[in-house]
């Protein structure tokens, strides 16, 4: 579907950041993905200066030069000195951000001598809706999460008028539509019992509260992977496009600088575990050694990428694991590589939505341990609906625990039918973004209606020339 210019179009977006996490990296790739459609529209990028400064490098900004970063300010007052509470400074900075973003915008507007025509946000930032009011400009959130979390947060409301203050966190949610299966214990923090007041409760919140206002809700994820949920969510928006997963999209070149494919080339298929819980969860020290005892006695080959200090291991497991083969702990690994790669058969991860659409389009079941936010619902949606992964025993890891999920995925006929359900999946999201896929035709409708892209049809010719599934 070509993209035809039948409208005045945009001339220049404002993106706007959650600047933590790995909200910055998502939405940069979203940007890249419509300003490579669009390359005659400006993208003026706004974040902190740390997350810029490490997204925009000279190596991965050739072929963008359409997107220009601009820093907003992290709200921390002089002096700041880092309390430990990790919510702290995104309450400073969600507190100033309407004003900060306002201001960056007049600037960039004025650098670039064009006023801003839309508005592009993370979902999170639920007030760029009001200053696209106010500017009378279309406001698109994109949510990088997926289907259910966003339901859950947009029904917040009734879910708690339903469940109610009482803490009955085995009560049902069967009276959101698809919800059956779910309790209130699956619940993001927040959302019906304690901390309802926490900075990021109120915000997402809020968010749900908004977000029907949007011209578009976008999301980083495919329509047929949770088809009941996306029906209820296309009647609660004005549009609802799918425009991931992004793990099938083009990246600038990864280089493999620890050698983990060619260690994992001398492996059976679907032998190994590799391991991740992201740049924000860390184990504690009691999960991490049981883990790592888990692996070692169990024979289990692995690859852990690992961000902590390699002393918090269990004394000499490093060094054993890596001298027999066993084992491979590195600091950073290409992720979507790695579960790319025919020898990985399980992903022992937080469940990140990421994460999760990553191991889905690698084709690798998952063994979950959740810590917070949506993860708790995605490690339910795995287990229980889609079946693609298992939960740890009494949601804390134990060596036997962990043992016990290890032989189920790697060694079991079970395992071997949730990695036939996760290659169903992969083939559904492979075939949303080839040409005359569902992702491919909401892209085109986000840059055609929304910001509207050159009127050549060069979209099709876009998809083929960088063969991005």
């Amino acid at each position: 579907m070509p993209i035809m210019n039948h409208k005045a179009c945009t001339q220049h977006v404002a993106v706007l950041v959650f600047p933590f996490a790995s909200h910055p990296d998502i939405l940069l790739h979203f940007i890249r993905i419509i300003s490579a459609m669009a390359p005659d529209v400006k993208f003026s990028f706004l974040s902190l200066a740390k997350s810029n400064s490490s997204l925009f490098t000279e190596s991965n900004s050739k072929g963008f030069e359409n997107i220009k970063p601009y820093k907003v300010w992290d709200g921390l007052p002089g002096g700041y000195a880092f309390s430990g509470n990790p919510l702290e400074p995104i309450d400073l900075f969600l507190k100033v951000a309407p004003g900060s973003f306002k201001k960056v915008i007049e600037e960039a507007e004025a650098e670039i001598g064009q006023k801003v025509g839309c508005l592009i946000s993370d979902a999170f930032l639920w007030f760029a809706g009001e200053m696209a009011e106010e500017m009378q400009v279309p406001w698109v959130p994109l949510w990088t999460s997926g289907q259910r979390s966003l339901l859950v947060h947009v029904g917040t409301d009734v879910i708690r008028e339903k469940v109610g203050a009482s803490g009955e966190k085995d009560q049902s949610l069967d009276f959101l539509p698809g919800f059956s299966a779910f309790h209130a214990s699956d619940l993001p923090e927040g959302v019906a019992f304690e901390n309802s007041e926490s900075p990021i409760a109120v915000m997402v919140h809020k968010m749900g509260q908004k977000l029907p206002q949007a011209t578009a809700v976008a999301i980083n994820s495919f329509q047929d992977i949770d088809l009941e949920v996306v029906f209820e969510l296309k009647k609660r928006f004005h549009k609802f496009l799918h425009v991931g997963p992004f793990s099938l999209t083009p990246t600038a070149p990864i280089h493999d600088e620890h050698g983990c494919l060619e260690w994992l080339d001398k492996h059976k298929r679907a032998s190994v575990a590799y391991i991740s819980f992201g740049s924000m969860a860390k184990l504690p020290p009691h999960e991490l050694a049981a883990l790592a005892e888990a692996l070692e006695e169990g024979g289990f080959p692995f690859i852990w990428s690992f961000r902590g200090n390699e002393k918090d291991f269990p004394k000499g497991f490093v060094e054993r694991t890596n001298r027999n083969g066993l084992g491979k702990v590195v600091p950073w690994v290409s992720q979507t590589k790695v579960l790319n790669h025919s020898s990985v058969g399980v992903f022992v991860t937080h469940c990140g939505w990421n994460s999760v659409l990553e191991s889905i389009t690698g084709g690798v079941p998952m063994i979950c341990r959740p810590f917070l936010a949506d993860q708790p619902l995605n490690m339910r949606t795995l287990e229980v609906l889609w079946r693609i992964g298992v939960g740890i025993e009494g949601g804390v890891l134990t060596k036997s625990g962990a043992m016990k999920a290890l032989e189920l995925c790697l060694s079991s006929k079970q395992g071997n039918e949730m990695r036939e359900r996760t290659s169903i999946l992969k083939v559904f999201a492979e075939e949303a973004v080839k040409s005359y896929g569902r992702t491919t035709e909401d892209l085109n409708v986000l840059v055609n209606e929304i910001i509207c892209g050159p009127s050549k049809p060069k979209w099709l010719d876009w998809v083929t020339n960088l063969n991005w599934w």
